[in-house]
């Protein structure tokens, strides 16, 4: 399992399968967002897998399904209010985890410095600075 921390409350993968949920947990994880649709590749874990696995665990789960290159409005309002009002700390998994942190980075903007998200998704192993650009362009 490939974990990468943003913060000490949130973290990204890439894709996690069922049978992983109960490291997750004992990994200190008390919530998981999903932000990958089913049926993205050919035998990826459907999210009502990874749900049911999760809540077997006492944990927390949401589903905010991003296809690649297509984030809407409702979208992000749904991953904010997750990131916000889920149990800390959360991690968020995608295909490649690169989803989960160009929504993360979009959520943050203009509550942490620019440097801090760039060095914070850097660290992680995703350049966000292209992101960051074209939001600082709005």
């Amino acid at each position: 399992m490939d974990i990468r921390p943003l913060t000490e409350d949130f973290a990204v993968a890439p894709q996690i399968a069922p049978d992983e949920i109960a490291e997750i947990k004992a990994l200190g994880y008390a919530s998981i967002l999903c932000n990958r649709p089913d049926g993205e590749e050919l035998g990826q874990p459907d999210y009502a897998a990874i749900e049911a696995a999760a809540k077997a665990e006492g944990m927390q789960i949401a589903w905010v399904p991003i296809v690649s290159g297509m984030v809407t409005e409702e979208a992000m309002t749904d991953f904010a209010t997750a990131l916000d009002e889920m149990p800390k700390p959360i991690l968020a998994y995608c295909r490649s985890g690169t989803r989960c942190t160009m929504l993360w980075t979009i959520a943050r903007h203009g509550d942490l410095p620019e440097a801090e998200l760039i060095e914070r998704t850097s660290n992680a192993g995703y350049d966000m600075s292209g992101l960051l650009r074209q939001l600082q362009a709005r």
